[in-house]
């Protein structure tokens, strides 16, 4: 069977799309409007973790398989780095933003998001599937 390849500047498209999605969520002067579980002590913060964990996979996938040997080999780190470099941009955005302001702490939690997204993508993606060491322990036989 044979594997399906994306384009690699799709990769891209993708991350694009969704660093436009926050752009404009974050262009919102009342949120919480749009999202009522706002109103909820830290809520906020756990969605900026969530927001910011999908922008690390997808900004990990992208450098892992769309931007060369040397950034596949530190996909990881490249994107926790990006990813937190975009929070720090939508924070300062943010400070613009009519009845919003820059959070130091929308900051952490945005840094953190990304960063378990991030590592907890490539645990999924490494991990080995038990019929695959099974083949593997027979060949060694």
């Amino acid at each position: 069977m044979e594997r399906f390849y994306a384009p690699a500047w799709s990769y891209w498209v993708l991350v694009a799309l969704y660093a436009a999605l926050i752009f404009v969520l974050s262009s919102l002067s009342h949120p919480d409007v749009y999202v009522p579980v706002l109103s909820i002590p830290y809520a906020d913060k756990v969605l900026h973790a969530l927001e910011y964990g999908l922008l690390g996979i997808l900004t990990y996938r992208a450098f892992r398989y769309a931007a060369g040997p040397w950034s596949a080999a530190h996909a990881a780190f490249l994107a926790i780095v990006a990813s937190t470099a975009y929070g720090l941009t939508d924070e300062f955005h943010q400070s613009f933003v009519p009845l919003r302001d820059a959070n130091v702490w929308d900051l952490v939690a945005d840094c953190i998001g990304a960063a378990v997204g991030t590592l907890g993508w490539t645990q999924v993606k490494t991990r080995r599937k038990p019929a695959e060491d099974f083949r593997e322990s027979r060949n060694r036989v």
